[in-house]
């Protein structure tokens, strides 16, 4: 029997304190709240002590995924300091660098001489993103370097770290969004153009338990038009059994509402139905709703605690991109749910991704946890 309670929010603890998810929204209000004062100072600071950086749990690290996170304000100076300083284990830090930043990455991947050094440095080449970044690594690619036996991917699927990547022929393909909206606890309307978790009338035929719409996002909300889709955003799923499919649970969705569940991998019947009645209700009774303005790409990408709409994501393990069932392209990252924002009581772990493809009107689930 748990004997604490979050003095904020009343989820029962095991130790006095906060929970995780309002320590994390703490620390986040407090950063949200920096005035240009403060932002300035800190960006002189890293700037100035970049190498800092090489320590993830730095306090320079802290403020940096914080001025990245929450106002989208990393520097020229900062990455061109970086690049100087041989810094190159935060590749976020390189977001759309300068082109001669770009070019000095690619100069000094191509003289790497470790799988390990060239492995960072096409991650940062990736979130640089500019046609230096692109020519380096299809480069490299077409004429593999000695250190490439030791890697485990492409340099095409390095790029995916940077939200894009690229055929044999060089064509770029984005799969990410560059514009962000979180979910907010709230009071959902009958037309609210975010939903999570609506209950079906099928249910799976694994386990028993309940399908659900797990995210339903009407793209032609101002907020949502990033997608690309002049319509509703269907995705279902099992809530207990999508976990354990590796390959992703797909559905066909209708732009004017709705979806058709696609078959799955999954070959036993008897799965165990762990959520349960009491897991599905508390899971389909989340009140969060789409938040009413946009925020940096990356505020989902490092803290815990957000669940959000287009940006970046924050893989729990590594980034994976799934291939649309319809046409074999890479689907682009849409949404990112985390199993434990949606219950009080019952708990959840890891984090539902959503994948779209516009074109196909296909939408992919990818659980990834611990």
């Amino acid at each position: 029997m748990l004997e604490h309670k979050c003095p904020s929010c009343g989820r029962q603890l095991g130790y006095e304190g906060l929970c995780w998810l309002c320590r994390a929204e703490k620390d986040r209000r407090e950063a949200q709240a920096w005035t240009a004062e403060q932002i300035a100072e800190k960006q002189r600071n890293i700037t100035q002590n970049i190498t800092a950086l090489d320590d993830w749990k730095s306090e320079e690290t802290k403020d940096l995924w914080s001025l990245l996170s929450y106002h989208g304000a990393v520097t020229p100076e900062m990455q061109r300091a970086a690049l100087a300083a041989g810094v190159f284990d935060v590749e976020q830090l390189y977001w759309r660098a300068p082109a001669d930043v770009g070019a000095g990455l690619a100069r000094v991947l191509m003289e790497a001489d470790s799988h390990d050094e060239a492995g960072c440095l096409m991650c940062c080449l990736a979130m640089q993103g500019g046609d230096e970044a692109l020519s380096a690594l299809l480069e490299l690619e077409r004429n593999p370097r000695a250190w490439r036996k030791k890697l485990y991917a492409d340099p095409s699927i390095y790029a995916e770290c940077g939200g894009w990547t690229f055929d044999k022929e060089g064509r770029r393909r984005e799969l990410v969004f560059d514009r962000c909206i979180p979910l907010v606890k709230g009071t959902p309307g009958e037309n609210e153009p975010a939903r999570l978790m609506r209950p079906r009338e099928d249910f799976c035929p694994h386990c028993g338990c309940r399908m659900v719409d797990a995210v339903i996002l009407d793209g032609r909300d101002e907020r949502l038009r990033f997608l690309g889709v002049d319509g509703v955003i269907t995705a279902a799923c099992c809530p207990n059994c999508v976990g354990f499919e590796d390959g992703g649970a797909f559905t066909r969705f209708n732009p004017r509402g709705g979806g058709e569940p696609l078959p799955n991998d999954l070959t036993l019947d008897d799965y165990e139905n762990y959520l349960g009645d009491e897991g599905l209700a508390e899971l389909v009774n989340n009140r969060f709703v789409l938040a009413e303005r946009h925020v940096p790409p990356f505020y989902g990408a490092y803290y815990e605690g957000v669940s959000t709409i287009g940006g970046f994501a924050n893989w729990v393990q590594d980034w994976q991109y799934l291939e649309c069932p319809e046409c074999g392209k890479k689907m682009k990252y849409a949404a990112q749910i985390e199993w434990d924002m949606l219950f009080d009581e019952y708990g959840g772990e890891g984090t539902l991704y959503l994948e779209i493809c516009p074109d196909c009107h296909i939408a992919g689930l990818l659980h990834q946890q611990t």
